[in-house]
Parts: structure tokens; sequence; C-alpha cells
């Protein structure tokens, strides 16, 4: 949104309604808003808004993120709601759709950044939306002064209200009117000092906590248009497969399935700018007759060029691969004068698997399109992406696709691609009707944008003292960038090794190589991808550095991290990082699991700490293993996600973080044979059981007066490495392939 003039990029209007609404845009007031009427009352003339002040002093607040569990429906708001000085009691919070538009300087967004990746919905916000609420109260407050001849200056708000020096209170609500014909200042309004703050770091429930517990929550699944056809797919399940044949006669008897037709797959090789497979699309009148006619159809396949791809041969790929030179990622010193100089050089290798992001909620699409406009309804977490899809396959300007975002049953990176979207599209314009895709469980683990696979082979150099010298990350994976056009550009090993991440630029000397591998798999984000990806490696050998040389692990970690300071950070969360924050985090997570407490009972404690996307984690656990069962005891959650603006959001975050570390790390990896997935239930990709998991996780948030952080994601890297430390200690086993409970198993 740069280059816009303050009046510009703040816009206030008044419905026939009588509400003030105040919201950000970019555009020429001629374009009709397309903001859903719950939210806005009566048509407006112009564009859009965050904030609507009813007749009945009821402040209803636009939430422009995606939702997908992370909150952001709830503490978006609270920024407009902290600087508007509403009652956050009397707010109503509804969800807004996508705000593509074209204005006189091209296109842009009315209501500024809607994706939801990379845990940024809250540093986006934090000064814009403060800025929108801040702009409404200073209407507000100047049609008070206005009102009572009083220079504005010697007026507050609060709760809703316009203070008098003499204590009497008007409401927002009779002052409405008159604030809609003010102009804006020139200038951003001055925000809050937190001391000031009233709604920012009060535990806030989460707003449509009553309608998901009731049922009346709608998801993107439950969407619905009238006349609209249910439709699903029998996709190939040979990577980069084919139709070869269809026998749809027995499909076509099945009351209700109305047509049947082939959707073909992307070209082997080129980008996976819309569907990822090849299929056979069943359209009915219902969910019920689709599948049953799915499972009717008789489907000849043709295998892709990936038909000998195996989990075997990828492992061997990685092995031979790690004997070249790769691609240097960062180094620093001399790493090979250091091998020679040192008095001990420790090595180690490290497997993480391919991983699915099985969310609750398979995707779907609901989509209508007509030859001059399009509607699409589900759930995302990157509405630019799905816009752009419909554009490209319909040839229809963005700015007559409407989209409308539902809440989301889980994202975790899987809704950050639109294959689904553009699934729908292609359906709706062979049907000719509206349709609504339904994925299934099988469907949804056998076709994703996978984690990517990995070989981590790590090592270190020590002097006399043990005192680390040199380290060396070597990375044999599978690429993230793997036929995504977007990111063509970037370096291969992006998304799977940083060239700051720990302990870069704290060691003398450092190596970090990655090593391509050939895989015909999809790949894409998953929960705090690159930080999953290799924390595990990096914070588990940490802990066999200690073990070897007789090290307490914290102190070791402490004293790698050295003295407080801020170390350049080019990665996404830079561009700093600070070493006393990761230091803090550390040692309050060994004072709350009482790190230096002897074990008798047969207990093992372990604990391991990340830096991820802006924010600080360390994790602790203790575990006992009796045979093959492992129970864990405690768990500690210690996070600095700089100033807090919903507290019950982030502890939520970081409890459902960590149970999801757990759950991946002791259970689930995608594997392949022959060419195609073998994971296509819960059955054999087995997410965490009740059983499996502590009783509780302790949450501990520390105070800060740093920006906020995002919280979605940094709950969960340092699960893995945390977990596999306290099983060393319980039992001396090393376990340095995910998932932990097969390997334990094996180990045993």
């Amino acid at each position: 949104m740069s280059g816009l003039t303050r009046r510009q990029f703040i816009s206030v209007m008044l419905s026939a309604s009588g509400a003030l609404v105040v919201g950000l845009r970019s555009a020429d007031a001629a374009v009709t808003p397309q903001v859903p009427m719950d939210l806005l009352g009566e048509p407006l003339t112009s564009l859009g808004a965050f904030v609507r002040v009813e007749r009945n002093n009821r402040v209803v607040i636009g939430a422009r993120g995606c939702e997908i569990g992370q909150g952001v429906i709830t503490s978006l708001p609270m920024l407009i709601a902290e600087e508007l000085d509403a009652d956050w009691n009397r707010v109503r919070v509804e969800q807004l759709p996508y705000g593509y538009e074209v204005g006189p300087d091209g296109p842009t967004n009315r209501y500024g950044p809607q994706g939801a990746g990379g845990s940024t919905s809250v540093t986006d916000g934090w000064k814009d939306l403060r800025q929108a609420g801040a702009v409404a109260r200073w209407l507000l407050v100047e049609a008070a002064a206005q009102h009572w001849q009083l220079p504005h200056e010697r007026l507050d708000t609060e709760a809703g209200h316009v203070v008098h020096p003499d204590g009497t209170r008007l409401p927002y609500a009779e002052l409405v009117e008159r604030a809609a014909g003010i102009l804006p200042p020139a200038e951003p309004v001055p925000l809050k000092k937190p001391a000031q703050f009233r709604v920012i770091g009060k535990p806030a429930k989460t707003v449509d906590a009553r309608a998901i517990v009731t049922g009346r929550a709608t998801f993107g699944i439950d969407s619905y248009l009238g006349g609209a056809l249910v439709a699903v797919m029998k996709r190939c399940p040979h990577l980069d497969g084919s139709v070869e044949s269809v026998d749809d006669a027995e499909t076509r008897k099945v009351a209700g399935v109305r047509e049947v037709f082939v959707i073909d797959g992307p070209v082997p090789g080129s980008s996976f700018d819309t569907n990822l497979a090849a299929g056979v699309a069943v359209v009915a009148d219902n969910t019920w007759a689709a599948l049953k006619g799915r499972n009717a159809l008789k489907v000849n396949w043709k295998p892709g060029p990936w038909v000998e791809e195996s989990a075997a041969k990828l492992e061997a790929q990685a092995a031979e691969a790690l004997k070249g030179d790769g691609t240097v990622v960062r180094s620093d010193g001399d790493m090979a004068a250091a091998r020679k100089a040192a008095k001990r050089t420790l090595e180690a290798r490290y497997q993480v698997p391919f991983l699915a992001h099985a969310t609750m909620e398979p995707p779907h699409a609901l989509i209508k399109l007509e030859p001059d406009r399009a509607l699409f309804i589900g759930a995302l977490q990157n509405p630019d992406g799905a816009s752009s899809v419909i554009a490209d396959l319909t040839g229809l300007p963005r700015e007559k696709i409407e989209i409308r975002m539902t809440r989301a049953g889980g994202g975790f990176g899987r809704r950050l691609e639109n294959d689904y979207v553009a699934e729908a599209v292609m359906i709706a314009k062979k049907a000719g009707k509206p349709i609504k895709l339904f994925w299934t469980r099988d469907d949804d683990l056998t076709h994703d944008f996978y984690r990517p696979y990995g070989l981590h082979q790590l090592s270190a150099t020590l002097d006399r003292k043990n005192q680390v010298t040199g380290f060396a990350h070597l990375c044999a994976a599978t690429s993230m960038n793997y036929r995504i056009a977007r990111k063509k550009e970037r370096p291969p090993g992006a998304g799977c090794l940083e060239a700051d991440d720990f302990p870069a630029g704290l060691v003398p000397n450092l190596d970090k190589r990655f090593f391509s591998l050939e895989s015909g798999l999809p790949r894409g984000p998953w929960r705090a991808p690159l930080h999953t990806f290799h924390a595990f490696a990096v914070q588990s050998f940490i802990d066999e550095i200690a073990v070897e040389t007789k090290q307490d692990a914290v102190d070791l970690r402490l004293k790698l991290l050295g003295e407080a300071r801020e170390l350049d950070y080019s990665g996404h969360g830079g561009p700093k990082f600070d070493t006393s924050r990761l230091a803090a985090v550390l040692t309050r997570c060994a004072d709350a699991i009482e790190w230096k407490r002897k074990r008798t009972d047969g207990h093992g404690v372990g604990i391991a700490c990340h830096f991820t996307f802006g924010g600080y984690a360390a994790h602790a656990f203790e575990v006992s293993v009796d045979g093959r069962d492992l129970r864990i005891h405690r768990a500690i959650c210690v996070v600095d996600v700089g100033r807090v603006v919903n507290p019950l959001g982030v502890d939520a975050m970081m409890v459902g973080g960590t149970i999801d570390g757990i759950s991946t790390a002791l259970n689930l990896a995608i594997t392949l044979k022959d060419g195609q997935v073998q994971q296509s239930s819960f059955g054999d990709y087995p997410v965490g059981r009740m059983a499996q998991m502590p009783n509780e996780v302790e949450v501990i948030v520390l105070p800060s007066e740093n920006e906020p952080s995002g919280a979605g994601e940094i709950g969960i890297p340092s699960v893995a490495p945390a977990l596999a430390n306290a099983i060393y200690a319980a039992t001396t086993v090393r376990v340095r392939k995910l998932p932990i409970l097969p390997e334990l198993g094996r180990r045993l």
C-alpha cells in the first residue's frame, strides 16, 4: 500500500442506516464494495470498511484475515477495538471477504494483507489496523468537540463513549452522522502507549466460540449455493500419471449422477499452477450419489515417470548425494582448517520424513461461474492466489471474482496452494453449473503438497576444552521449490536450510551446504516449514555434543548463545535474532522442568529451543519408557512472542502446537512405493491418541515490550528434539530418525 496519501489510505463513509464506517482504501470511490450485508447493513455508496458504529451503540468490526484456527478472527479486531476505545463486550466481529479491486493506481486490496502464512497476521496489522481504529476514534471525538464547542484535546473516550471534562458521556452512536462529514486528518493519528491499553493484552475468548461449539459456525465445507451440484474426483494414484481409459457405465446408473468426465493433470515437469493430478470427475445431485458413483468407476491409469520412486531409493539417493560438494548456503571462517586443528570431531545423521497436512477439514471449494462474474465460497489461506487461479482459468477480470472466506478446519500451509480451487473451476466449466467440490480423507492424504524429506549430516569440531570451534550442517533434501513457479528464483535450499539459523554467527567456523534430491512428490510449506524440518537435527545434535563431552546441555546452549546481542538474520522473522531472548526462554524452561534435579525413578528430561518467525520458544519434556510404551509426564512450553495481543489465543496456539508436534514426532510419515503414496487414512497416518499425550501442557509466556511476532507456528519446531532428548535421557537410546515410535521400537 505504498505511495498512498493518508486521505487515500483511510476510507470514511456513512451508510444509509447511519453507521460510521472506517477502513483502509486505495481506490476510486466509484467502485462498488463487496462487503457482507451482515457487516454493513444498508448498501454503501463508497468503499468497504472495518468499523461500523450502529444506532444501539454496538460496534461491528470486520476481520480481514483467513481464520484457520489460529485466532485472527479475534486478535485482529482487538487491535482496531483498542484504538477505537470500544467496549469489547459490545463488539461483534464479522469475517470480511477478499478485498481485491482496481483503482487509479492499479490493483490493490482494500483491507490490506489477507493471507494466512508465516505467522504474519498480527505483525502486519499491528500498526495499520490500530491506525484504522485510531482514525475512527479521532472522527468521533472531533464530532463531539464540534457538538460541545470544545477543543478536541480536552475530550477523552471510554468504552464506546466520548467523555466531556465534566464527566458527561456521549455514545458513539449519537455522533456518527456528524463524524461522517468530517475529513480525516492528513497525518497519521498518534497511537496509544502500551500503558493505555484496555483491550490489547487482556484475555479474550474466541469471538465465534459459541457458534463453533453449538454447530452454528459455517466452515467452508458447510457452504451451499442454490442449484449447486456436488463433485468428487477419482485421482490418479501415480505421480504425474494419467487416465488411460474409463468405464463409467455403472457410475451413470447411480441415481443422482449427472456427469462423468476426465480432468487432465499438469504436464510432467510443468509448474503446479492449477490442479495436482489427472482424474475422473463425478458430478451428482448430492454427496452420497457422487461418492457412490466414484466407487463404481473402472479406471485404467497410465503410470508417470516416477513409477520406480520409493522411500528406500530416496534414502539411498540422499546418502549418495552427501558425498558430493552441494550448494554452499553459508560459509564462515575455515571449516577445513578447524577439522585439522580439532582435538575431537563429532558427527551424526538425522532423517525427517515427508509429512502430509491432514487438516481436520479436507480441501473443498464452492464455485459459481457466470459469463461476466464468478463467486467462490470456501476456506483459504491464500485468497490472492485463489483469485488469480480463477481468473487464469476463466479469463474473467479479477475485480469480477467475488471471494467469500469462511472459517477453516485447519490449514498448516495446505491451503496456501489453490489446486482444489482450480479443480472446482475446471469441473464447473465442463458441467455448466455451480459446483461444490468435495475431497475425502484419502484424497487429502494421497494428493498433497508435502513437507520435504531430508537427511541431515551434522558435525562439530571441538578444542581441548571441549569448546565448539566449528559446525557443519549438510542437508540432502527434496527442494521445496519443486514445480512452484513463484519460487523458481529462490535458492535450491530455501525452505530446507536457512543460512542464519542457529548456530550461525555463534561459532567461528561454519559450513552449511544443500544437496538437492530428485522426487516427483509435490512439496510445500508445512506448519513452521523450514524450522520443523531442521530443528530436530540441530537441537538433537547439540544434545549429543553435550553428552559426549560431559557438559550440561542447557549450559552448552547458553555458552553457544554467549553474550546478549542482536545478530543479522536474513530469513523470515528477521532482520535480527536476539541471543538474549532465546537464552531467556531456555533458562525459564529449564527452571520450570527442574532441569538440575536428578531423577532416580527412570524418568528422563530433555530440552530444546528455537527461533521461529521472529519469536523464541523452548520445550522441555519429562518422560519414561516401559517396554515400548512411552509416557510423557510433563510438557513445558516457554515462549517470547513480543507484546501479546490476546493471551488466551497465545496459550491456545502453544498448547496446540505442542500437541501437534508430539503427534507428528511420534507417529507420522508419508512414504512412497512404486511412485505412489502409501498412506490413505488415519489408520496408516495415525495422528496422536489422547493416551499418548501429556495430561497438561504448561505454557509460560514471557512478558515483552517488543512488537508482536507471530504465534501460530512457533510452538512446534522445538518439540521433536526436546522429546527425543528426553527419551535418550530415560533410555540411552538416541533417536535420529523420525517418526520416533517406529524407530524407538526398532532400537529397544
